[in-house]
Parts: structure tokens; C-alpha cells; sequence
């Protein structure tokens, strides 16, 4: 795994292991990355990470309507 380094302004408040939660989401939520792998991000579990998506706004469900309607035709 790759390691960036983020500077945040002190009175921000905002704490680093949430920042790394809230990044991990969204990174899922734009499909960079895999539930799998935003939950190692976060250093979760994939149960855990897919329980805290939506304390973000990010729903579990990460694919587009065309590719669920296309999946659904092929049952």
C-alpha cells in the first residue's frame, strides 16, 4: 500500500482516523477503490468498513444503473 502524507490545519479538529475513514469512503464511492481495499484503507474490516459508509453518505451499493440492469438481464 502506497503512503501520502496529508497536513491539516491544527484548529481544523478534525481527527486523523476519521479523515482516513471519510477518504477511504469516498474513494469507494468514486470507484477508485474496492470495498476491500477502502476497508484495509481504513483499517477495518469489509463488515465493519460497509457498516460506516453511511455515517459519509456513501451507500454499499457502488455500481451504475446501466451495469445493475445489464447484470440482471444475464439471470
Amino acid at each position: 500500500m502506497q503512503t501520502i502524507t496529508i497536513s491539516l490545519p491544527e484548529q481544523s479538529g478534525l481527527d486523523p482516523k476519521q479523515t482516513v475513514k471519510f477518504l477511504a469512503s469516498k474513494l469507494y464511492e468514486a470507484g477508485k477503490l474496492s470495498l476491500g481495499q477502502a476497508a484495509e484503507m481504513a483499517g477495518l474490516t469489509k463488515v465493519a468498513f460497509a457498516e460506516i459508509l453511511s455515517d459519509y453518505g456513501v451507500s454499499i451499493i457502488n455500481h451504475p444503473v446501466s451495469e445493475m440492469k445489464r447484470d440482471a438481464e444475464k439471470i
